[in-house]
C-alpha cells in the first residue's frame, strides 16, 4: 500500500466498509447570546424543490468558549420559503421582506457594497462583500421533532445582527444563559417548539 494510506503510527489503514468518526451532539448556544461573529461563507443555494435562497455560515469569534462554532442561516430573499408558504402567501411574503432587511443589515455592517451595487448579488459578490467582517449576532434556538428518530432536536439561528461595537455576552453571562437553558430543557421534556416565529 502507498504511503498515502499509512496512519501516523506507520500502519496501513484497514479496508473496511464502515467507520464512525465519533463526536455526538453539539450543545446549542443559549437563546439570547450576543456574539462577535463573522461570515465565512455566503452563497446562493437551492432546496430539494429548487427554491432559491442565500446560505450563510457564521463563525463565532467571541466569547472564547464558543470561538470557531458555526451558526447557519438561510436568507429567503428570492423565492418564498416553502415552510412559510404552507401558512399562506402573505406570511411567506412578509418572511421574504424580513430576510431582505436582514441581508441589508448584514451588508451595512460589512461596508454596504451589495447595496451600492444594486441588483441581485452573485456568489462572488456575496463572498467578496460579506465574508470576514466582524459584527454582533443574537442567537435564537428552535426545537423540532426529528421525524426519523422521534426525538426533539434543537438548533441555533441568527435572530439579529448589529455593529461589532454592540454589547456582547460575556463569559459570565454565557454561563448563566447555559445554566438557564439546561434548566428549561429539563422542565420542558420532549415538547417541540413551533417554528412560526423563526425569522431566518
Amino acid at each position: 500500500m502507498s504511503d498515502f494510506w499509512k496512519l501516523s503510527d506507520g500502519t496501513d489503514v484497514e479496508a473496511n466498509d464502515s467507520f464512525d468518526i465519533g463526536g455526538g451532539n453539539i450543545e446549542v448556544i443559549p437563546e439570547g447570546a450576543q456574539l462577535l461573529a463573522a461570515i465565512d461563507e455566503a452563497k446562493w443555494d437551492r432546496n430539494d424543490s429548487g427554491d432559491k435562497y442565500i446560505s450563510v455560515r457564521w463563525t463565532v469569534l467571541q466569547p472564547e468558549e464558543l470561538a470557531n462554532r458555526k451558526v447557519f442561516q438561510k436568507l429567503w430573499v428570492d423565492d418564498l420559503n416553502p415552510e412559510k408558504k404552507k401558512k399562506g402567501d402573505a406570511k411567506a411574503v412578509a418572511y421574504r421582506d424580513k430576510a431582505k432587511r436582514m441581508l441589508m443589515a448584514i451588508d451595512a455592517n460589512a461596508g454596504g457594497k451589495l447595496a451600492a451595487k444594486g441588483g441581485a448579488p452573485t456568489d462572488i459578490d456575496l463572498t467578496s462583500s460579506l465574508t470576514m467582517k466582524p459584527m454582533v449576532i443574537r442567537i435564537g434556538v428552535v426545537s423540532s421533532l426529528d421525524t426519523n428518530t422521534g426525538k426533539e432536536s434543537s438548533r441555533n439561528w441568527v435572530g439579529a445582527v448589529g455593529p461589532k461595537t454592540n454589547p456582547r455576552t460575556s463569559s459570565e453571562e454565557l454561563a448563566k444563559l447555559q445554566a438557564s437553558q439546561a434548566k428549561a430543557a429539563g422542565g420542558r421534556g420532549s415538547q417541540g417548539a413551533v417554528d412560526d416565529e423563526i425569522p431566518f
